[in-house]
């Protein structure tokens, strides 16, 4: 018999996703049989897997050792500490951090980067100064709160706590949190500011979206507010609001008005993007703002505040 007190991070959550996160090489099917055998409790009672989890709470464990075992050997496998603990800092107290992302670098791991990501970065720099230790977390570890295409830059939000990461994952789903992006077209809008509503298909084998006027099975309605800035040899600079969040939704968006961003070349002018020898979508999520309409826990301090970047790589390309 083993136990195991929930610590700060590991409640509020269900006792089944607590399980497949502590027990990573735990099956389902065996998690969920471990429970409903009370090889598994909660403060010495039987439990279901939908059961929250209370800070306090005492887990007792009838189950194999070994799965303990491999626990262990995984954590003493920091894979974060292989990416390079670089990035730019915009903002950061005890609760999160607002980190800078340039255009090249992808935000998570994909099959092809297994080591080097924005999210193992930012582990690695937070393991380094003492405020992310694997081998005290059964279940949490820094995660992300949006994410950017890889050629794409801007701020990208990491939650260095579970509270954190619950309240600002609901922010976002709520539209509480504001993110502008400045982008450059080709051409000028027929309008210098508008709202543009429309729906979105993915083909996921090209991992492509194309924009409807009219919505169709699977399709997804897509709501982009953008507001011209500056023209300058038939190039146009744009704020951008994304009102709903979606594959690709500002480069097929404004492309489907006419305005492709210069350097898509999946959305845009591929002969165009060439004579400016540009392989990167001229995109920048450059500001962040705070509007929380409900409470918002440990981070009420944040509603009204604003963040911003002012390193961005295309402006040059307006003068």
């Amino acid at each position: 018999m083993r136990e195991l007190i929930i610590a700060k991070n590991d409640a509020g959550q269900r006792l089944d996703k607590f399980l497949l996160k502590k027990f990573s090489t735990m099956p389902k099917s065996m998690a969920y049989m471990y429970i409903r055998k009370k090889c598994i409790k909660i403060n010495g009672k039987k439990v279901t897997p939908q059961a929250m989890l209370n800070e306090g709470d005492i887990l007792t464990f009838y189950i194999k050792d070994e799965f303990f075992e491999d626990s262990n050997k995984e954590k003493n496998n920091y894979e974060f500490l292989k990416a390079p603990a670089k990035f730019k800092i915009i903002y950061e107290d005890k609760n999160f951090l607002l980190i800078d992302k340039k255009p090249g670098v992808i935000v998570h791991q994909d099959s092809s980067y297994h080591f080097d990501c924005l999210l193992l970065r930012a582990q690695h720099y937070l393991y380094d100064k003492g405020e992310y230790n694997p081998k005290e977390e059964n279940s949490f570890a820094p995660a992300l709160v949006n994410r950017i295409d890889r050629n794409t830059g801007g701020i990208v939000i990491i939650a260095k706590n579970a509270e954190s990461l619950r309240i600002l994952n609901e922010k976002m789903k709520q539209r509480e949190l504001h993110k502008l992006y400045l982008c450059l077209l080709i051409n000028m809008p027929k309008k210098e500011t508008a709202l543009l509503s429309d729906y979105l298909i993915k083909d996921e084998s090209k991992n492509k979206v194309t924009v409807l006027k009219k919505q169709i099975p699977n399709s997804k309605d897509i709501k982009t507010k953008y507001k011209v800035l500056k023209t300058e040899n038939n190039l146009t600079l744009c704020e951008v609001e994304l009102l709903t969040g979606r594959t690709h939704q500002i480069r097929a968006h404004m492309a489907s008005i006419n305005c492709p961003i210069l350097g898509d070349n999946k959305y845009g002018n591929k002969k165009l993007n060439s004579s400016y020898k540009l392989n990167k979508q001229c995109l920048y999520s450059y500001k962040l703002r705070f509007d929380f309409t409900t409470d918002s826990g440990i981070l009420n301090y944040l509603n009204g505040k604003e963040f911003s970047t002012e390193e961005i790589w295309f402006m040059d390309y307006l003068k």
